[in-house]
């Protein structure tokens, strides 16, 4: 979904000039298409210049707005005057659309503040904002009050609203999977599938034991797992992995992609924590890390909730999330750490990914049960990261966001690893301690972490801590 649809509204006020709403829209019009936005808006033949000003206007723009309501991912407001704030809300509600809106409000130029060029527009946002809220309306705000359109900041507030509104088409009624349950030694994991539904989120279980029997009616020379164990070999190095471990990804790669292909998933939350190890006799990291590479994220342990993060991260930025333990202190610096996993990271993560077998877990289950891990050093470069909580006693969901940047400080370690660089990295530790946090975070190349705050702040009102510098 990289193409964002916005519905766009003008307004307009009887007592300005109307000329200014003509060009302002003209101009916002072309500036949307050139950014790569398809738009839903009224033609001068729907109304007065393509405005939405009265009350038949706005009855207009919500039939049109209806007409195309599943596509439109979201709404601009523009202001070339001060626009009527009667218009804009009405247009809004009577859609019926619950989408992000973004006010924007036309700059007015000093050298020509006289009666037919003044827009008065930094007034009418306020009117404009003020219904909105009154109306009940959720909305954003541009970086600055009043933007011309050519400002390159407003070209990077509608990248980042776009941002948003990936956010909310892929969370709101997703339906995420699953596989197996959480592992008895990881309580963290613990989150409430109620909250996640009244937010619109749905989960949905598989039981190993169903994983398992649908892999032994799998046979070795099936087209399905042959094609399946080329794709893992043309994936990544697979130097010095046993044959047999490499059918068993295969088999479960198959099962699990049938799985969420049937049921419509977004992304999965699997067990492994040893069930996988002892009883079928591999890890399922390269499985997790192949769909996360292709942006169906995969996370450990059954962490529905750091999947969520995943997915709203690389919703926000188009490209792959992983999930990473806040796992070692790099030294004696107090704004860096060691992040690291067995690891399921997707590829395009690590600077030389190659499989290997899970040393951790090896030295209770045996090596030969351990392999398909993803192995290599995360590259260098800003991320984002987010983690999203349910809180059941208090019968709410959290969150907190940020950004950093993986450095290319070296460590002789294992897994997938890399060392991170947060600023005031040790508040950010103790509000994660304080607010009963998880181990987990999601992370991402993209540096979205102020949409994903938007989205889940003004749309989903969630209780978000930004981690600033």
């Amino acid at each position: 979904m990289s193409q964002i649809t916005l519905g766009l509204i003008v307004g307009n006020r009887d007592f300005f000039p109307d000329s200014l709403c003509e060009d302002g829209r003209a101009t916002m019009m072309d500036l949307l298409h050139r950014q790569g936005f398809k738009v839903i808006a009224l033609s001068p033949e729907d109304t007065k210049l393509g405005t939405a000003e009265t009350w038949e206007d706005a009855q207009k723009c919500a039939a049109l707005f209806k007409e195309h309501k599943d596509e439109i991912d979201g709404i601009l407001v523009t202001l070339p005057n001060f626009g009527d704030e009667r218009g804009v809300a009405n247009s809004i509600r009577l859609s019926g659309l619950d989408v992000p809106v973004l006010v924007h409000a036309f700059a007015d130029d000093l050298k020509n503040m006289t009666i037919t060029h003044r827009r008065d527009s930094f007034c009418g946002k306020l009117s404009v904002c003020n219904n909105l809220n009154q109306y009940g309306i959720p909305f954003s705000l541009t970086s600055k009050h009043t933007m011309a359109p050519e400002d390159p900041e407003f070209a990077e507030d509608l990248q980042w609203f776009a941002g948003v509104c990936r956010i909310i088409k892929t969370l709101k009624n997703a339906r995420v999977g699953a596989v197996g349950t959480r592992p008895p030694n990881f309580t963290t994991m613990r989150y409430s599938e109620k909250l996640l539904e009244a937010a619109g989120i749905s989960v949905e279980p598989l039981d190993l034991s169903e994983v398992y029997g649908r892999i032994q009616r799998l046979e070795d020379d099936d087209r399905r797992v042959r094609e399946r164990l080329q794709a893992t070999k043309d994936y990544i190095a697979t130097g010095g992995v046993p044959a047999t471990a490499l059918l068993k990804m295969a088999k479960l790669g198959i099962v699990i992609d049938e799985w969420v292909e049937a049921h419509d998933l977004i992304g999965t939350a699997i067990q492994c924590w040893t069930s996988l190890e002892e009883f079928y006799g591999i890890v399922p990291c390269t499985v997790m890390s192949m769909m996360g590479n292709r942006l169906l994220p995969s996370a450990c342990e059954v962490d529905i909730p750091g999947l969520i993060g995943m997915i709203a991260l690389q919703a926000a930025s188009l490209k792959p999330s992983a999930l990473i333990d806040w796992n070692n202190n790099y030294g004696d610096d107090p704004n860096k750490a060691v992040a690291f996993h067995c690891s399921n990271f997707p590829k395009t993560f690590l600077e030389e990914p190659k499989m290997a077998y899970q040393d951790i877990i090896a030295g209770t289950v045996g090596k030969e049960n351990t392999y398909g891990t993803v192995t290599g050093k995360i590259k260098a470069g800003p991320f984002s990261f987010a983690r999203v909580s349910t809180d059941d006693r208090k019968g709410t969901i959290q969150a907190y966001v940020g950004e950093g940047r993986f450095t290319d400080d070296t460590i002789n370690t294992f897994g997938g690893y890399g060392v991170m660089e947060i600023p005031n990295l040790q508040v950010l530790m103790r509000y994660i301690c304080s607010n009963g946090f998880e181990h987990h975070a999601a992370i991402n190349p993209g540096q979205v972490s102020y949409a994903v705050y938007e989205a889940f702040t003004t749309y989903f009102g969630w209780d978000v801590y930004y981690h600033r510098d």
